[in-house]
């Protein structure tokens, strides 16, 4: 299988290496230096305590190059418009878009290169991190979740799958892919955006009263909107896994409040206005969920404190 695996971070590097040990892969970064050292010593993946070296090919542009059987998206979630554009060539009318982003709605995004058909949507038990340019610890593995949001036509799921699990993971295809994102999507909503705006550790969430208040009404409408897509959502069952999921990390940073204190750009439109699309969609309100977005966006549009 041909197939383009655009961002080389950790998750790019970890699937694209992997990949590559029985298909022509392409790993595709518009850091030159990365792009380099790969084609030059190889991607280098720390795992099962060894070094293993990969030799996807790295490229920096994809012109004229000929269309792929897939790509994979592993850029954020708010580079996926300007990352598909700029490799528009090697998107053909049999080429698949797979993304395992963080976050929901992407498929919105991905259907202004391809039909519904040709969108998988996923997501990742993998995680990993980057130690120096090729080189990366995959740090822990598990299912590679898959699904599309039509019928799978030309059943290529199966030989996703057949192809994930020969490379070393373990592919699941779900017949509601939906479901799995929103059940991973309620903690991100909730937990991870308050603690952005607040720019606090997880651990402040549970043990704050008023803290904890937004997040209740936060998960209170995303479960709402969640049954006005015909989800299933347990509200008890997910406030309670929200609030252990804080009070087991008091410590943790989410990506979110990262990105706010280091002044960059959040992937919150695929997260909390996620919610607020689907909401619109199903002509329920989710006014906390927007008020969140706008404080977001606000706060990434701050000049340096003065």
């Amino acid at each position: 299988m041909r197939i383009a695996v655009i961002g080389a971070g950790a998750m790019g590097s970890i699937y694209g290496g992997h990949l590559s040990l029985h298909n022509q892969v392409f790993l595709i970064d518009t850091n030159q230096a990365i792009v380099d050292h790969i084609n030059a010593e190889g991607l280098v993946i720390q795992e099962n305590g060894a070094d293993t070296v990969y030799h996807p090919t790295a490229l920096t542009s994809t012109e004229g190059q000929a269309p792929m059987d897939l790509i994979i998206l592993f850029v954020k979630s708010l580079f996926s418009r300007t990352a598909l554009q700029a490799n528009q060539g090697i998107i053909g009318p049999d080429t698949y878009l797979m993304t395992l982003q963080n976050g929901s709605g992407h498929e919105d995004i991905l259907g202004k290169f391809v039909s519904q058909d040709h969108i998988i949507i996923g997501t990742t038990e993998d995680n990993g991190a980057v130690l120096a340019p090729g080189l990366v610890r995959r740090g822990g593995t598990g299912k590679t979740n898959i699904g599309m949001l039509t019928a799978d036509s030309q059943n290529f799921l199966p030989r996703l799958k057949e192809t994930l699990d020969a490379c070393g993971f373990q592919g699941i295809i779900h017949e509601n892919i939906q479901q799995l994102i929103w059940n991973k999507l309620f903690t991100n909503v909730s937990l991870s955006a308050v603690t952005g705006v607040l720019q606090v550790p997880m651990g402040f969430i549970a043990g704050n009263e008023h803290a904890w208040n937004i997040t209740r009404q936060l998960i209170h409408e995303a479960v709402a909107v969640a049954h006005g897509l015909g989800l299933e959502a347990d509200e008890a069952e997910i406030t309670e896994k929200v609030r252990q999921t804080s009070l087991g990390s008091p410590e943790g940073v989410t990506s979110i409040c990262a990105d706010l204190k280091a002044g960059r750009k959040t992937e919150v439109d695929t997260i909390s206005s996620s919610v607020v699309r689907a909401a619109r969609k199903c002509g329920i309100t989710a006014p906390t969920h927007e008020m969140i977005v706008e404080l977001i966006h606000a706060m990434e549009d701050r000049q340096e404190a003065f």
